[in-house]
C-alpha cells in the first residue's frame, strides 16, 4: 500500500523525521519497501500570474510574457509554452532558482530578455508531462513558494502489508499504529452522522447472511456527477497510487485509504426493487466495470435487484448499475463481507481489485455505518444533493464474536526473555485498542473489531513483542551442549548427491512446480495433468510430472542471453494422479533428480579441441554419480528423448529413470539450439549405498587377455557383458569394452566386440592353464547363449 506522509501526520504526527518513521514502521511489521520524496529538490520557483503575453518579434513559437511573481514589479519572461495566456497562474523559477539539473539565470532569447522562466511539471520533476506549462488554482497566492504551495515537501512510502493486518490498509489503521508506537496524540477524521432530508428507501434483503451479516445502503438524490473532486482529494488519491476518475467514484476511494471500507456507488434509477445479497442462479452472468463478463460461479457472493445481478459482491461492481456523469441519483453502499465468502473468488476471474484485497483479509465489520456517513456528507459537499436515510440490514448471529485470550505475564517473560512488568504489558495492550482485564493470575484480551489476527495466546506474545520494539529486545547467544549425531555410511545423503554433481561440472537449479500445460504435453504426454484451481499465472496452470521441461526451460533462457554450454541438475518433486485401484485415492509425489547438458563437453580451451557433449558423456557422469553400483541400461520409448538415443537406467532389476537426447522436436520447438542430453531417476535410487567393505589389494602381477566377438547388430553389449560376467570365475576382475567394429570381414548384420579380460589374485601369481580356461569358458558360454563366435 502507498501512502503520502503528510496525509498520515494529519492524523498523528510523531516527533520523527521519515527516515525514521519508515524505520519504525518497518520494525513494527508494517515493512516498508519504499519510500521516495513527492518531487526532487529544487528552490526558487513561485506562484505566478501571466499579465500579458505577446508574439515574440523574432520567433514565431515564443511568447514574451509579463508575469507577476510578487516581486513588487512585472517580469519579462520569453516562453515556448502552446497554453501561455494572460491570466493564468503558473509556476515561475526565479533569476538564481535551482531546477533539478540546471539553475536559471537572466538570458536573451532571439534578441529580447528574459529574467526566469515558467515552468511545466516535468521541468519541476513532477511528472513527464511538459505539453505545456503547469496551471495553477486560480486563487493561488501570488509570490507563494510552489513547494510549500503544492505541498511538495512529502514522503511516499509504500508498506508491504503481511495478510494478517488489514486493519491497516487505511490510512486511519497506519495512524493508529504509529500513535501506540510512539505513544502520540491520534486524531482519527471526526464522523458525524447526516441527518435525512428526504424519506427514500431501498430494501435491503440478506439472502446469505453467513457471507454478509452486515449491509448498509443509503439513497442520495440530486447530486451533480459532473462536480469536480477537489484539488486536495485528487492530490492525496494521486500520491496513494489511485487515478482520479469522478467527484463520485473519488469519494468512495478516498474512503476506502482514510478509514479502510470499501464502498460501490450505484446508479439508484437503474435498480429494481429490493437489494439482495445472494449467490448466484444457473445461468446468470455479470459485465462488470472493467469490460469483463463472468459467469459467477456458485460460491461467489452477488448483489443484486429484483430483476438481475448488479455486482460480484466485495469484488467488483457491474456496468449495467454503474454511475456515469449525468448520474443524479445513487444508492450507496457500504457492507461487511465474511473473508471466507471473498478470499480467492476474483483471482478466479483474472483479476484483483481493491475491495477484494481488503475483504478477503478482513475489513471491521463495525465500520459500515461510520464510512457511509462519512461518503455521505463528502458527496454532499462536493455534489450537493440530498440524503435519505441509512438502511441497514444486520444478522447478529452472522457477525463475528471477539472471544477473549488469555495472557500470562509469565508466559511473555518467558518466551521474550524480556522483564516486563504486568502494568508494561496492559499498557502496551491498551495503547492498541485491546480490552484489558483482569483474571486471576494472567489476564483476559478482548481484540477490537477491526483486529482479525488475535486469537490465542501466541499472538499476544508476538503484540507485545512488536509494540515493545524487536530493537529493544537482548540478542542472547544460546547456550547448551551438542552431540555428534551417528550417519549411517549405507546411504547418502541429498547434500553429497549435489556435491557429486557440481564436482561433475553441474550446477543446481530450482525451478517452479508449476508449469505450462503444453509442457506437459509434449515432454511428459500427459494428456491429464493434475490443474490448478487458482494459478498464479496462466503459463503455470498445472502441476509437473517431470524435472526436465523446467530444465530445458532453463537452458532457453540461457541460450537467449548467448550462453551455449549449460550443465544444470534440480533435485524436486513431481505430481502424479495415483493409479485407480490404489487404496489410498490421491497423488503421488515423489522426489526425483535431473540433470541437462548442452553445448561443448569441456569449456573452452587449449588444451582439448571443441566437441560437443553426446550420450556417453552423460552416460558417464549418471554411473559415476551411482559408483560403486553398476547400472544397466536399456532401449526405451519415451515422448521427451530421440528415438533410437534413449535408455531406461536399471538399477539391478529396478527401473529407475531416463536418459537419452532431447527429441529434435522440442529441440526445434523450445528453439535450444543442439540438442541437450538428459536424465531423470529415483531421488531415493541415488540415495542408497552400500556399506563399504575391505577387499584386499593384489600384490601379484595381473593378466590380460583382449576377446573380440561377432555378434548379431542388434544385441546391446549390457546383455553381452551380463552373459560374460555368468561364467567369469573369481580370477577375472573385470571385463571391459574397449572396441565395436563394423565393415570389412564383418556381415552387415553383425558386429564386433572388443573386450579386455583382467584377471588377478590375491596371493599368487596366475598360471597360463589357469587363465587360458577361464578365457575358453567365457567364450563357450558366450558362444552358446548368444550365437557369438570368437573373431580371427
Amino acid at each position: 500500500m502507498q501512502f503520502s506522509e503528510q496525509w498520515l501526520r494529519s492524523l498523528v504526527n510523531p516527533p520523527l523525521a521519515s527516515e525514521a518513521l519508515g524505520h519504525l514502521l518497518t520494525m513494527a511489521g508494517l515493512e516498508v519497501e519504499e519510500s521516495a520524496p513527492v518531487a526532487p529538490p529544487f528552490s526558487g520557483v513561485v506562484v505566478a500570474r501571466i499579465v500579458e503575453a505577446e508574439k515574440h518579434p523574432n520567433a514565431d513559437k515564443l511568447r514574451v510574457c509579463k508575469v507577476d511573481a510578487g516581486q513588487g514589479e512585472l517580469l519579462q519572461i520569453v516562453c515556448g509554452a502552446p497554453n501561455a495566456a494572460a491570466g493564468m497562474n503558473v509556476p515561475c523559477a526565479l533569476v538564481g532558482a535551482k531546477l533539478p539539473g540546471f539553475d536559471i539565470k537572466a538570458a536573451k532569447l532571439r534578441g529580447v530578455e528574459s529574467f526566469g522562466m515558467l515552468c511545466s511539471a516535468r521541468e519541476l520533476g513532477l511528472s513527464e508531462d511538459h505539453a505545456g506549462l503547469l496551471e495553477l488554482p486560480a486563487d493561488a497566492p501570488i509570490g507563494r513558494d510552489v513547494r510549500d504551495f503544492l505541498a511538495l515537501d512529502d514522503t511516499l512510502f509504500t508498506i508491504k502489508l503481511t495478510p494478517n493486518r488489514p486493519d491497516c490498509l487505511s490510512l486511519t489503521g497506519i495512524a493508529r499504529e504509529v500513535a501506540a508506537l510512539t505513544k502520540t496524540p491520534f486524531a482519527p477524521v471526526a464522523v458525524e452522522a447526516v441527518a435525512p432530508t428526504i424519506d427514500d428507501r431501498r430494501a435491503i434483503v440478506l439472502d446469505a447472511p453467513q457471507a454478509c451479516p452486515r449491509y448498509c445502503g443509503r439513497i442520495l438524490r440530486g447530486v451533480n456527477a459532473k462536480a469536480p473532486t477537489p484539488d486536495w482529494m485528487k492530490e492525496r488519491l494521486r500520491r496513494c497510487g489511485i487515478r482520479a476518475i469522478s467527484a463520485l467514484v473519488d469519494v468512495t476511494n478516498y474512503v476506502m485509504l482514510e478509514l479502510g471500507q470499501p464502498l460501490h456507488a450505484f446508479d439508484d434509477r437503474k435498480l429494481s426493487g429490493a437489494i439482495h445479497v445472494r449467490y448466484p442462479r444457473e445461468g446468470e452472468s455479470v459485465q462488470l466495470l472493467n469490460e469483463q463478463t463472468v459467469t459467477p460461479a456458485a460460491d461467489t457472493l452477488l448483489i443484486a435487484d429484483e430483476a438481475r445481478a448488479l455486482a460480484l459482491a466485495g469484488i467488483m461492481g457491474g456496468e449495467e448499475s454503474g454511475i456515469t456523469l449525468d448520474t443524479t441519483d445513487v444508492f450507496l453502499e457500504s457492507a461487511f463481507f465474511a473473508p471466507d465468502a471473498i478470499a480467492g473468488r476474483a483471482r478466479s476471474y483474472g483479476f484483483v481489485s481493491d475491495a477484494s484485497h481488503r475483504f478477503e483479509r478482513g475489513v471491521d465489520f463495525a465500520l459500515a455505518g461510520q464510512a457511509i456517513e462519512r461518503a455521505t456528507r463528502l458527496i454532499l459537499d462536493i455534489c450537493g444533493g440530498q440524503a435519505g436515510p441509512v438502511e441497514e440490514a444486520v444478522a447478529p448471529e452472522q457477525l463475528p464474536v471477539r472471544k477473549a485470550v488469555a495472557l500470562r505475564p509469565a508466559r511473555v517473560r518467558k518466551l521474550l526473555g524480556v522483564d516486563l512488568d504486568d502494568a508494561a504489558m496492559t499498557a502496551l495492550l491498551a495503547g492498541v485498542h485491546l480490552e484489558v482485564r483482569r483474571e486471576g493470575d494472567g489476564y483476559a484480551v478482548v481484540p477490537p473489531s477491526f483486529r482479525f489476527d488475535i486469537e490465542i495466546e501466541e499472538d499476544l506474545v508476538e503484540e507485545i513483542a512488536r509494540l515493545y520494539g524487536y530493537d529493544s529486545i537482548p540478542a542472547v547467544p544460546p547456550q547448551g551442549t551438542l552431540a555428534m549425531l551417528d550417519r549411517t555410511e549405507s546411504g547418502r545423503t541429498q547434500w553429497d548427491v549435489r556435491h557429486r554433481l557440481a564436482d561433475r561440472d553441474y550446477q543446481e537449479v530450482v525451478t517452479y512446480a508449476f508449469v505450462e500445460e503444453a509442457w506437459e504435453h509434449d515432454f511428459c504426454a500427459n494428456e491429464d495433468p493434475i490443474r490448478l484451481a487458482n494459478p498464479i499465472a496462466s503459463q503455470m496452470s498445472v502441476m509437473r510430472s517431470s524435472l526436465l521441461p523446467g530444465l530445458a526451460a532453463t537452458l532457453a533462457a540461457n541460450r537467449k542471453r548467448q550462453l551455449d554450454r549449460v550443465r544444470v541438475f534440480e533435485i524436486g518433486r513431481c505430481f502424479e494422479r495415483k493409479a485407480d485401484g490404489d487404496p489410498v485415492p490421491g497423488f503421488h509425489q515423489p522426489l526425483r533428480l535431473a540433470a541437462l547438458a548442452a553445448g561443448d563437453a569441456l569449456p573452452e580451451q587449449w588444451g582439448a579441441p571443441a566437441r560437443g557433449v553426446d550420450f556417453y558423456d552423460v552416460k558417464g557422469d549418471l554411473e559415476a554419480l551411482f559408483a560403486p553400483a553398476r547400472l544397466g541400461f536399456e532401449p526405451v520409448s519415451h515422448p521427451a528423448l530421440h528415438p533410437g538415443r534413449a535408455a531406461s537406467v536399471l538399477l539391478g532389476a529396478r527401473h529407475i529413470g531416463v536418459i537419452g537426447e532431447l527429441h529434435p522436436i522440442w529441440v526445434q520447438r523450445y528453439e535450444l539450439g543442439s540438442a541437450p542430453v538428459v536424465f531423470e531417476v529415483e531421488l531415493d535410487a541415488a540415495l542408497a549405498a552400500e556399506l563399504p567393505a575391505y577387499r584386499e589389494i593384489s600384490r601379484q602381477p595381473a593378466v590380460i587377455r583382449d576377446l573380440a566377438l561377432v555378434v548379431e547388430q542388434d544385441l546391446t553389449t549390457a546383455r553381452v557383458l551380463e552373459v560374460l560376467h555368468e561364467v567369469a570365475p573369481p580370477i577375472v576382475k573385470a571385463i571391459t569394452l574397449f572396441d565395436v567394429y563394423h565393415g570389412k570381414g564383418i556381415d552387415p548384420d553383425k558386429k564386433s566386440l572388443a573386450f579386455r579380460v583382467l584377471m588377478q589374485d590375491t596371493q599368487r601369481t596366475l598360471e597360463d592353464a589357469e587363465v587360458e580356461a577361464a578365457v575358453a569358458a567365457i567364450v563357450r558360454h558366450a558362444e552358446s547363449s548368444l550365437g557369438a563366435r570368437l573373431r580371427g
